[in-house]
């Protein structure tokens, strides 16, 4: 995270873009521990009913004007995984 400001906008806009897209926020924060390769980083959890919705959240209007509101101001890394 290089611009905080930024993130809070991206933040904002991201919350209520993923919720209204059936998103349910499962866990958000720093790990309380990492092993082997892992990060001590942010992460966030998200669970959607389908990666169908999950993608549909990603390309929705709301999510795309959180992204540019966030621009550069951090290093992402997103996944969508099929659930079991």
């Amino acid at each position: 995270i290089n611009n905080p400001d930024a993130l809070t906008d991206y933040a904002q806009l991201a919350g209520p873009a993923i919720q209204a897209a059936g998103g349910r926020f499962l866990a958000r924060g720093n790990p309380a521990k990492v092993y082997e390769a892992g990060l001590m980083q942010r992460t966030v959890i998200i669970e959607f009913d389908s990666v169908e919705k999950a993608v549909g959240a990603h390309d929705s209007p709301g999510y795309q004007a959180a992204l540019k509101a966030l621009g550069s101001a951090a290093v992402r890394d997103l996944r969508i995984v099929e659930g079991v």
